[in-house]
């Protein structure tokens, strides 16, 4: 009986922390993601027509630069509430670092593309925008809600992971870490 509760006490440590490294906005070091131990494969997505973006592909993370990932939905209403600190933060940093909004939505399937280039106009929408329709992006930066955002630094290694709504002050910071690698 004693070991159960020992288990149990120990598994609520692990669940409290993780929800800690999500509160904060930032995962420690220790829990291996986000340490820069092992670089992301790259993925290529679809691009969709809309202001600041283009119709074709990106690669993600892009070839010797610094990328800033943010995935999001035009279904979510934190997702929309967080655009304005992401394009301050394009703005400061933009030709720094490849800065690229994901949606995981079936863009050109269920949705179209002209719903997400509309949405993406109404929320002052000015970089790239791609769709992960398949999610393999969404799966290999370990995503786990939306909003979140990935700052991967020029050799492929994510060096800030972060899921929830945040200033541009802290997308900026974030984002420096990508760039000082």
């Amino acid at each position: 009986m004693r070991r159960r509760h020992l288990l149990a006490g120990v598994a609520s440590v692990g669940v409290l922390g993780g929800a800690g490294a999500v509160a904060t906005g930032s995962v420690p070091d220790g829990l291996g993601f986000g340490d820069g131990s092992e670089p992301v494969e790259p993925t290529t997505l679809p691009t969709v027509e809309a202001p600041g973006s283009r119709d074709g592909e990106v690669r993600i993370p892009a070839d010797g630069r610094a990328t800033f990932v943010d995935f999001f939905g035009t279904w979510c209403p934190p997702c929309a509430e967080q655009m304005p600190a992401l394009a301050e933060a394009h703005d400061r940093l933009g030709d720094e670092v490849r800065f690229v909004s994901v949606t995981t939505e079936d863009v050109g399937g269920a949705v179209r593309e002209e719903a997400v280039a509309d949405w993406w106009r109404e929320h002052d929408g000015d970089w790239l925008v791609a769709a992960d329709v398949t999610a393999e992006l969404f799966t290999r930066l370990s995503i786990n809600g939306f909003p979140s955002a990935r700052a991967i630094d020029a050799t492929g290694r994510v060096r800030w992971a972060t899921s929830g709504t945040h200033t541009a002050e802290e997308f900026v910071g974030g984002i420096r870490r990508a760039l000082d690698g």
